[in-house]
C-alpha cells in the first residue's frame, strides 16, 4: 500500500504525517522503560541482600550488564530480518513491545531467580521493537519528501522525552518504594505505549503492514523453524542455569562475546571489501568508515559508563542531599537526556553554519573530536575521585559536568556516524553495512561492562587510576582517528560527488 503521506496535505502532527505521532509516544514510552530499568541494573546486582539486591561483585554485575546492552544491539539485526521477511514493521513494534512488557513484568516479580528471565525477554522484544520503530519512521515519508530529517529530530525528541521520565520516574521508585515498584513502573510505561499504539496505528495507513520481500513458503517455514529452535535451545540454556546444572562465568562470557562480535564485525567488513567487486572509490570509501566505526566502539564503551562505574559513583561517593532531600542516585543519568533536548538544536545549527562557511570536516575527524570530548568527562571524573579518595563525598555538580561532556560528545559522533554510514557505504551493500556498523554498539557495550568490573567501591584509592586510564585511552585512539582523518577527507569527498 502507498502510504497517504505523499499527499501534503498529510501534516496533523507538528506539520508532519499523524503516524509519527504514533510512533513518537510509543517509542517514547518503550524509551522510559527501557532507560528506567537499565539505570537500576548495576545497583540493584550490587546491592545487599538486606537491601533487596542480588549482592553480585561490582565485576560480575558490571559483565552482566555489558552483556545485557550489548545484546539489545546485537539483537536488532535478526529483529529487523524478521520483520523485512516474515512479519512486517508494525507486528514487530506489537509483539516486540508486549515482549519487553511482559520482560518487566518479571523483573517487578520479587524473586531473584527469575531476574535473568526477565532481562533475556527484554532483549528480545528490544531486539525486535527498536530497529523496526526507527525505519517504519522513515518509509511515513515519500523518497521526494524534505521533512524527512525534521521528523527523524521530532522522533528523536520523543527519545530523550522518554529517557528523561524513566530515569525520573523509575529512580525515585527504587528509592521510596523499592527495586521491584520501579522495575514495574517500567512495565507500565510499556503497557501504556502499546495501549497507544493499538489505538491510532490506524494513523499508519498501511506503512510497513506488511514484509518488504515476502519469501517462499519453504522459506517461510524454514525461517520459523530455526526461530523457533533458536527460542528452545534459550529457554532449555536459561532452565538450566536457574536449577545450577549449568554454571557460567559472566566475565568470561562477556569477553568471550566481545571477541565473538569483534571477530564477525572483523569478518564481515572484510568480506565486502575483499570479496564485494568494490572500485578503487568505494575501497577508499570503506576505510574512511572504518575510522567512524573504530571511534564509534571507543566512545560507546566509555559512555556506557553511566550505567555502572557513575552509576555506582553518585551512590556511594556524591553528597546528594539538598537540605533535607536525597537524590535519587538514578535521577543523575537523566542529564543526558535533558542536555539532548537542550543542545541539539545547537549542534543542528552549527553543522548547517560550517557548511554554508565551506567548513565540512572529515567525518572521521567529528567522530575523534567526538570521543575526545567524552573522554574528558573520565579527567573530570579523575579528580572527583581524587575527593572521594580522601574520604569526603563529591559535589553533585561534579557528575553534571561529566554528563555535559559525554552528551556534547555525543551530538558531535553518534549522528555523524550514521550519516557516514549512509554516505560512505558502498549503495548495494547499505543495509548489510549499517548491519555490521551496529556492532560496533554492541563492542562497545560489552566492553563498557568489562571495564566497569575494574570498580571496587570498596578500594576508593583505585578510582582515579581507572578514570585516568579510561580518559588516556580514549584520548589516545581519538589523536589517532584524528590524524588518520586529515588523509581520508579527500577519500570522503570522493564518494560523496559521485553519489550526489
Amino acid at each position: 500500500m502507498t502510504p497517504s503521506n505523499t499527499n501534503p496535505l498529510n501534516s496533523a502532527f507538528f506539520g508532519h504525517p499523524k503516524g509519527l505521532q504514533t510512533l513518537f509516544f510509543t517509542e517514547m514510552w518503550e524509551r522510559m522503560s527501557y532507560y528506567g530499568m537499565r539505570v537500576l541494573l548495576v545497583l540493584y546486582m550490587t546491592a545487599s541482600m538486606q537491601e533487596g539486591g542480588l549482592q553480585l561483585t561490582v565485576a560480575a554485575a558490571g559483565a552482566i550488564y555489558g552483556l545485557y546492552t550489548g545484546s539489545v544491539y546485537f539483537m536488532g539485526l535478526p529483529g529487523g530480518w524478521i520483520a523485512d521477511r516474515l512479519i512486517g514493521g508494525q507486528k514487530a513494534i506489537w509483539y516486540g513491545g508486549i515482549t519487553i512488557m511482559i520482560g518487566h513484568i518479571i523483573l517487578a516479580i520479587p524473586v531473584d531467580g527469575t531476574f535473568f528471565i526477565g532481562l533475556i525477554f527484554v532483549v528480545l522484544g528490544t531486539g525486535l521493537l527498536k530497529p523496526n520503530i526507527s525505519a517504519v519512521v522513515g518509509q511515513l515519508y515519500s523518497i521526494e519528501d524534505n521533512r524527512r530529517d525534521a521528523g527523524y529530530a521530532i522522533y528523536y525528541m520523543g527519545i530523550n522525552l522518554g529517557s528523561f521520565v524513566g530515569y525520573i520516574v523509575c529512580g525515585y521508585l527504587s528509592t521510596a518504594y523499592g527495586w521491584h515498584w520501579a522495575f514495574g513502573a517500567a512495565a507500565v510505561g510499556m503497557a501504556v505505549g502499546l495501549i497507544q499504539y493499538r489505538k491510532t496505528i490506524g494513523n499508519l495507513e498501511g506503512v510497513s503492514a506488511e514484509p518488504v520481500q515476502l519469501m517462499t513458503d519453504a522459506g517461510n517455514r524454514n525461517s520459523r523453524l530455526v526461530i523457533g529452535a533458536f527460542l528452545v535451545v534459550l529457554a532449555v540454556v536459561t532452565w538450566l542455569m536457574i536449577t545450577g546444572a549449568l554454571v557460567f562465568d559472566p566475565i568470561e562470557l562477556a569477553e568471550s562475546v566481545a571477541i565473538i562480535f569483534t571477530a564477525v564485525f572483523v569478518i564481515y567488513f572484510a568480506s565486502i571489501y575483499f570479496l564485494g567487486k568494490l572500485d578503487r572509490r568505494e575501497k577508499r570509501g570503506m576505510l574512511a568508515l572504518l575510522l567512524v566505526c573504530v571511534a564509534s566502539a571507543c566512545f560507546w564503551s566509555g559512555f556506557e559508563q553511566a550505567g555502572s562505574t557513575l552509576n555506582l559513583f553518585a551512590q556511594d561517593y556524591t553528597d546528594r542531599m539538598i537540605g533535607g532531600f536525597e537524590i535519587p542516585t538514578g535521577w543523575f543519568g537523566s542529564a543526558n537526556a535533558l542536555f539532548i533536548v537542550l543542545l541539539t538544536p545547537f549542534f543542528a545549527a552549527l553543522w548547517i553554519n560550517l557548511g554554508k562557511r565551506m567548513v565540512t570536516p572529515a567525518y572521521g575527524i567529528k567522530c575523534a573530536i567526538g570521543l575526545m570530548i567524552m573522554a574528558s568527562g573520565f579527567i573530570v571524573m579523575y579528580f572527583a575521585a581524587q575527593i572521594a579518595a580522601t574520604g569526603l563525598k563529591a559535589a553533585p555538580f561534579w557528575l553534571i559536568m561529566v554528563y555535559f561532556l559525554h552528551t556534547v560528545g555525543e551530538l558531535c559522533l553518534s549522528p555523524i556516524a550514521l550519516s557516514a554510514v549512509s554516505k560512505l557505504s558502498p549503495r548495494r551493500f547499505m543495509g548489510q553495512m549499517m548491519g555490521v556498523f551496529v556492532l560496533t554498539y554492541s563492542i562497545g557495550n560489552i566492553i563498557a561492562g568489562l571495564l566497569s568490573g575494574s570498580f571496587d567501591p570498596n578500594n576508593v584509592a583505585e578510582m582515579p587510576s581507572l578514570y585516568g586510564q579510561i580518559a588516556t585511552f580514549s584520548i589516545g585512539i581519538g589523536a589517532v582517528i584524528l590524524l588518520l582523518g586529515l588523509f581520508t577527507k579527500k577519500w570522503e569527498k570522493e564518494v560523496e560527488v559521485v553519489s550526489q
